[in-house]
């Protein structure tokens, strides 16, 4: 029968051996593999300061770039429509109406959409065809920059 000191030593040198793995530590005894961990903790914490400085750099960044940067644009060409892809780093009040009157004005069906428009500005659509009308995936982009274009004077001048 194994005494519970024996059991608790046990449990001990496998959380040991487990520090040991996940800190990549060579040591072997209990005092150097503690140390070893003490010293990867502070690595994470200068590697964590580090990133949320890099964040906090690219959020500035992004924030004063957001006021000219404009809505990325991607049509696909699926069998039987088109996938339309909108993303924007900033909300957009009102564009998602503006596409969507672009979209049924060549004669598509949005078939599915997804959107987000918190503090970002994404569209996913699944676009139909009509049987009557043909339109290339050209079209459809150009079509959705002009929508874009003319959202994004209408917001200047308001």
């Amino acid at each position: 029968m194994v005494s519970r000191e024996q059991k608790r030593a046990a449990v001990l040198h496998e959380k040991l051996q487990l520090l040991r793995s996940i800190t990549k530590s060579h040591a072997i005894s209990e005092s150097s593999i503690i140390l070893d961990a003490s010293k990867y903790i502070q690595e994470l914490k200068h590697k964590v300061e580090r990133l949320n400085q890099d964040i906090t750099t690219t959020t500035s960044q992004s924030n004063s770039n957001n006021k000219t940067s404009s809505p990325q644009i991607e049509v696909e060409t699926l069998e039987k429509g088109f996938l339309v892809n909108v993303y924007s780093e900033r909300s957009c009040p009102g564009l998602l109406v503006a596409i969507l009157e672009v979209i049924e004005d060549l004669g598509l069906n949005v078939l599915e959409a997804r959107v987000s428009c918190t503090d970002t500005f994404r569209l996913q659509a699944f676009g139909g065809e009509n049987e009557e009308a043909i339109i290339n995936a050209q079209v459809v982009t150009q079509a959705v920059f002009e929508a874009i274009k003319s959202w994004s004077e209408s917001n200047e001048q308001g």
